[in-house]
C-alpha cells in the first residue's frame, strides 16, 4: 500500500463506474474490476480507521483489536507452517493471543507465548481463566530488553519450528529492534509478521501524527531487510481464489518476512 495524496475517489453504482483522480492522473474501472475493488479498499480502510471499526470484534470472548480479514489471512498461514509456537509482542485485550491459541488447539500443537511491557490486571485474569489458557504464556515486560529474549528463549525450550508476529510499539525504532531480536525465532520457511504498516497510509487521520509518513513499521522492515538477506517481503498464496481480486485489504501491507534460508 502506498499513501495516496489527496487522491478522490467517486463511486457511482448507477453507471458501475469508479472515478479515481490522485497524483498520478484520472482514471476510470468498471466497479468490477481489481482496480477498482482496490480504490475503494482504500476509502473503506480510511473510513475504518476514523469510525474505529477494528475496535467492534471479540474472538471466543476476548476483543481482538485487528482487522477481520488480516485474521483470516493470517490463518491460511499458520495452518500451512503448522508452527510449534508463535510469539506475539503486544497483548492488549488478549484476543489475538486467544485466537492464535484456538487455531492451534484446532490442529491439535503448538502454543503461544504474549509479551508485553504492561499486561492490565483483568486482562491478565481473563485470559488466565479462558479455555485456551493452556496454551497461553504470557510475559510482562520490555518486549526489546535482553532478559525478556531470554525469557522468551527459555519458554520455547527445544528448538522447533517458531512464528512471530509483532504488535506492540509500532514507532520505527521499535520495530526494528523488535526484528533484530526476535527474528533469530523464525525457522527457515516460517514467518515474522509485522502489524499495522498501514500507519504510513493514515497519517493526517485522527489518532494519528504527523511523522508517521516515516516512522512506521513499513520503514522499519526496509531497514532491517537491507542487512538481512536470510529474509525476505514474501505474500503469501491464496490458498482459494475464484474470484478477480488477489491483493488482500488490510492494515498490514508488506507485513510477511519469510525466512528463506
Amino acid at each position: 500500500m502506498t499513501r495516496p495524496s489527496g487522491e478522490k475517489i467517486t463511486v457511482d453504482t448507477g453507471t458501475g463506474e469508479v472515478r479515481v483522480e490522485n497524483a498520478a492522473g484520472e482514471a476510470i474501472y468498471s466497479i468490477g474490476t481489481p482496480e477498482a475493488f482496490s480504490a475503494i479498499s482504500r476509502a473503506w480502510l480510511r473510513s475504518g480507521w476514523d469510525a474505529k471499526y477494528v475496535y467492534s470484534f471479540t474472538w471466543l470472548g476476548r476483543p481482538v483489536i485487528q482487522l477481520p480479514e488480516d485474521l483470516i489471512r493470517i490463518q491460511e498461514v499458520i495452518y500451512r507452517v503448522k508452527p510449534d509456537v508463535i510469539i506475539e509482542t503486544g497483548v492488549a485485550h488478549g484476543g489475538s493471543l486467544v485466537f492464535y491459541a484456538s487455531l492451534l488447539a484446532a490442529m491439535g500443537h503448538g502454543r503461544v507465548i504474549g509479551v508485553d511491557i504492561e499486561i492490565r490486571p483483568q486482562n491478565r485474569a481473563a485470559v488466565e481463566a479462558h479455555p485456551m489458557s493452556s496454551r497461553i504464556t504470557l510475559i510482562e515486560a520490555d518486549s526489546i530488553r535482553p532478559e525478556t529474549v531470554d525469557k522468551v528463549t527459555s519458554e520455547i525450550g527445544r528448538p522447533g519450528a517458531a512464528f512471530v508476529i509483532l504488535d506492540s510499539k509500532h514507532t520505527k525504532d521499535h520495530v526494528l529492534s523488535e526484528l533484530k531480536l526476535y527474528s533469530r525465532f523464525v525457522t527457515v520457511d516460517s514467518y515474522i509478521v509485522v502489524a499495522d504498516g498501514i500507519m504510513e497510509a493514515v497519517a493526517g487521520a485522527p489518532r494519528t501524527s504527523p511523522d508517521w509518513i516515516w516512522n512506521n513499521p513499513r520503514t522499519a522492515i526496509a531497514e532491517f531487510l537491507k542487512e538481512n538477506p536470510d529474509f525476505e517481503i514474501s505474500e503469501p498464496a491464496w490458498l482459494f481464489n475464484e474470484g478477480t481480486v488477489s491483493s488482500r485489504v488490510t492494515y498490514w501491507p508488506d507485513a510477511y518476512l519469510r525466512r528463506i534460508r
